[in-house]
């Protein structure tokens, strides 16, 4: 691991908006804080959002600002570039913005049934050959079960037309009722403050001309999940990762 990467880590241990759970400690001992972050950290009984996969926690800072009469938690494994997000919102002082460094299959051990009103999921890998692994799947729809309030909001937000199409189908199969649907979000009709708020990947993707996807519908829980069984043509662009910013930038400018 590079020394820069140690020295976030190091930064964001003495945070106190960053909880970092390793799944040993978690199984020991729990998370003390589990239905009560309205309690004991915002200090108050405002809706609480998650951010789940936040990078470098763009959506969560933004939102933030935006709507001081929410808290958020920013959701990602990834230390170093949630420390990004993590440092931002400590020097601006936000009270409704906390961070979480845990794989997204454990909330249940963080979160209370009932206790998330929101989940914003921002430009995931949209996992073409591992449909288990889809943040919008039937698998994760059961998860998000054990802590978000019936009839809590789930928006998506994406470059990608196979994860849209994919989840709109998901959506449709099981009878969600939608909100707001766009395949080309910035030529849209939305009229919401959420479009000021571009990740640095959307940034890329949007130089290279691609139209940006979003979906906003309600969770509704449900004895029975019904998956999509349908062929949905590949992203022919992501042959390189997208974590690879130098590429990104590269192609951006072509």
């Amino acid at each position: 691991m590079g020394k820069n990467k140690l020295a976030k880590f190091a930064n964001m241990e003495g945070y106190p908006h960053v909880f970092q759970y390793p799944f040993a400690v978690l199984q020991e001992k729990g998370f003390e804080m589990k239905g009560k972050w309205n309690e004991k950290f915002f200090k108050n009984d405002n809706p609480i959002i998650l951010e789940l996969g936040c990078g470098k926690g763009e959506y969560t800072v933004g939102l933030a600002k935006l709507y001081p009469e929410n808290n958020f938690i920013g959701v990602d494994i990834k230390g170093a570039r949630m420390w990004s997000g993590a440092k931002q919102s400590l020097e601006e002082e936000l009270s409704n913005v906390a961070f979480l460094r845990t794989h997204i299959e454990l909330l249940s051990n963080f979160f209370e049934e009932g206790e998330i009103s929101e989940i914003w999921i921002t430009f995931p890998d949209p996992q073409m050959n591992k449909v288990n692994r889809r943040m919008t799947s039937t698998r994760f729809m059961k998860l998000y079960a054990q802590f978000l309030k019936p009839e809590g909001v789930i928006h998506l937000k994406s470059d990608s037309n196979f994860m849209f199409t994919y989840t709109s189908e998901m959506v449709a199969l099981n009878r969600l009722n939608v909100l707001f649907k766009t395949d080309d979000l910035y030529n849209s009709d939305l009229v919401d403050d959420i479009l000021s708020i571009k990740t640095f990947y959307e940034q890329q993707w949007i130089a290279r001309g691609l139209n940006i996807k979003y979906i906003k519908f309600e969770y509704s829980p449900k004895e029975e999940w019904l998956e999509p069984e349908i062929e949905i043509e590949q992203d022919s662009y992501r042959s390189f990762g997208r974590s690879n910013s130098q590429i990104l930038t590269k192609r951006a400018h072509e």
